[in-house]
């Protein structure tokens, strides 16, 4: 019986084959992205008019008397009105690895979403079945591991392996139980030290990010004439934080999903083993013999 609570190998490189794919459509659309952004560098840039240029208006008599025309208020433009792709762009080479790192969380989290429903871990018709043909005594041994190679699910690899001990002691079952079970919880915990790698390193990057475009700022700023322009200094670090927002962006998404997916895992293992030791208490050989004089005392009343 294949190992359940893993892919088999032909899932698994389809798996892999759609994120590099998608890894790689992030990768162009970044360098799209940076390399738009590099030859747009100018856009935007309106070139200073001096005021002492501009002829003043000849006077108009009564004009205190005149009425005063509407005052017209042009907001300056809000940085959330930016494009997103621009704004992506201006964090610099450094959005490209937090992209496949978003990407990665994206694909993996849709993953797990679909392989840790509890349809394929714990089915409810698998279950009902087997755990009451069990107590009533309904299933021979050849019977109940029929029954768990036909569902390909990972309650079924933990009840084989109880089944396989079938009358012997209960501490050696609840042994094999224990091992059938370390091996279903690492297919259930799977990818999740992807997440919590990812929810870590993603906010150093957006960190790296924010401290080399300071220091870009600054040294633009001391090699500028005339002691440099706050203005300037100011757009500089606000491109700068770009990278620790993009940052924080993805590792708080990561983050989420290695404590859901977490969760859900721990939640079917309790439940998994709350369910084996019904079967245990059932086929050990201290179980069998109770139900057979269990059995005995019936037809004697």
């Amino acid at each position: 019986m294949a190992s359940t609570g893993r892919l088999n190998p032909c899932r698994q490189n389809a798996y892999c084959g759609l994120l590099f794919r998608l890894c790689g459509t992030a990768v162009f659309m970044t360098l799209t992205i940076v390399s738009a952004s590099a030859q747009n560098q100018n856009f935007g840039q309106y070139p200073t008019i001096s005021t002492s240029s501009i002829p003043s208006p000849p006077s108009i008599p009564y004009a205190e008397n005149a009425p005063s025309a509407p005052e017209t208020v042009v907001a300056a433009g809000s940085w959330f009105d930016i494009p997103v792709f621009s704004r992506i762009a201006a964090g610099g080479w450094l959005m490209l690895p937090l992209g496949v790192c978003s990407l990665i969380v994206f694909s993996l989290a849709l993953e797990r979403s679909i392989a840790l429903r509890r349809s394929r871990v714990i089915p409810r018709p698998f279950v009902r079945r087997f755990t009451e043909c069990v107590e009533d005594g309904q299933l021979s041994y050849e019977e109940a591991t029929a029954i768990c190679e036909e569902f390909d699910c990972p309650v079924a690899e933990v009840f084989q392996a109880a089944v396989k001990r079938w009358g012997r002691p209960m501490l050696e079952i609840e042994q094999a139980v224990m091992d059938a079970g370390d091996r279903v919880a690492d297919g259930l915990k799977r990818f999740l030290r992807v997440f919590h790698a990812i929810s870590n390193v993603a906010p150093l990057i957006g960190l790296l990010g924010t401290v080399l475009g300071m220091i870009s700022a600054f040294e633009s700023m001391s090699g500028s004439s005339g002691g440099g322009n706050p203005e300037s200094l100011a757009a500089g670090i606000s491109v700068a934080l770009i990278t620790t927002a993009g940052g924080l962006m993805v590792a708080i998404p990561a983050y989420l999903a290695y404590m859901y997916f977490g969760a859900k895992s721990d939640g079917y293992l309790n439940d998994i083993d709350r369910l084996c030791q019904r079967v245990i208490d059932c086929i050990s050989a201290e179980g069998l013999e109770s139900g057979n004089r269990n059995k005995k005392t019936r037809r004697a009343a």
